[in-house]
């Protein structure tokens, strides 16, 4: 009997994937003995025309450890990892790029805890991508070069993850408009009180998904006004590009938020016009039973000198009274309403 071991999950080291590209072709997949070889080749400068996508996850324990042994990535990158602050930027330090990119988890829920990050650092020859939480755009993009997909350059490689992005945007918006579409309904039936909340949570992650995900303008600004020596004019003006297909979606987002905003008024002064109307007739109510209760106040006393208690008929005579008062009451009542 011959036992075979299996391995399943991503290596010791972290490293989910990774993929060689030679002369603008496809990804061939190699492992954490093939990327040590190679990283080794290319410090003695035989790793030309050829560059290697590795691809982590941080949640592994010894994976930072790696990236600081073997990754060689600048102190930027590292910076980044712990820092507070995570929006969306581009940059450029020590002669690489470092990307700070922020997703969508997969059971993506219109939480705004479904908001992770992912990290990148590249030069002309390797790309390096980690993250703690499986994220929905590095995961198109890996489907993408195991199918075959040539990549030419690491910028293209970056270019392609910010392209999946923007699609996965795409389909929030959509998911978003479906569901305002659906509460909308619900307001124009009358049937709205089962969906009043559903519009304060997506107006809440689409506010962290903007501010999140929005490009740092000046930082893109910079990059793309002296990129390093090794991208491409072509690479550029993709990168350029995808940023602005990037901005149309953030202003898609906008839109939406605005008018998410606008139902939350109308929601609001409908829900005012609803409690003004109770309250009207608590009114009316407490103002048609004051005759009555005050006349039961004064004869209910037991003091001397009641008037009617010898009449046969006081009753109906202080029935008519109530009455009468009840009528004017209500008619002063109504009246004030009307102007």
């Amino acid at each position: 009997m011959v036992s075979t071991s299996f391995s399943y999950g991503p290596e010791p080291s972290g490293l989910i994937c990774g993929y060689l590209f030679r002369d603008g072709g496809e990804g061939n997949l190699v492992g954490t003995a093939e990327t040590l070889d190679w990283l080794r080749d290319r410090r003695d400068g035989r790793r030309t025309g050829e560059f290697l996508w590795l691809h982590f996850n941080l949640a592994i324990a010894g994976s930072e450890k790696w990236l600081l042994d073997h990754g060689g990535l600048p102190e930027e990158f590292y910076e980044t990892l712990h820092e507070g602050s995570r929006s969306t930027r581009i940059e450029h330090a020590n002669g690489k790029l470092v990307a700070v990119v922020n997703d969508v988890v997969f059971d993506f829920s219109f939480d705004p805890s479904d908001i992770a990050t992912l990290w990148a650092s590249l030069d002309e020859h390797l790309v390096i991508t980690a993250r703690r939480q499986p994220l929905q755009s590095i995961d198109r993009l890996r489907s993408a070069v195991s199918k075959g997909e040539p990549i030419r350059s690491t910028v293209e490689l970056l270019n392609h993850l910010l392209r999946d992005q923007a699609d996965v945007l795409v389909n929030i918006v959509r998911d978003c408009v479906r569901r305002v579409d659906e509460i909308e309904d619900h307001l124009l039936a009358g049937k709205l009180r089962t969906k009043r909340a559903n519009l304060g949570e997506l107006r809440r992650v689409l506010v962290r998904l903007r501010r999140l995900l929005a490009p740092e303008p000046a930082a893109l600004f910079r990059l793309l006004q002296r990129p390093p020596h090794w991208v491409a004019e072509s690479d550029s003006q993709d990168l350029r590009q995808s940023t602005e297909e990037f901005s149309v979606v953030l202003n898609d987002m906008a839109a939406l938020q605005e008018r998410i905003k606008l139902l939350q008024e109308e929601i609001a002064a409908r829900v005012n016009e609803e409690n003004s109307r109770s309250l009207f007739v608590l009114t009316i109510v407490t103002v048609l039973a004051l005759p009555i209760n005050i006349l039961a106040g004064l004869f209910g006393m037991n003091v001397g000198g009641v008037p009617l208690a010898e009449n046969s008929d006081g009753f109906w005579i202080v029935v008519g009274i109530v009455a009468t008062f009840t009528v004017l009451a209500g008619w002063f009542a109504f009246h004030s309403q009307r102007d």
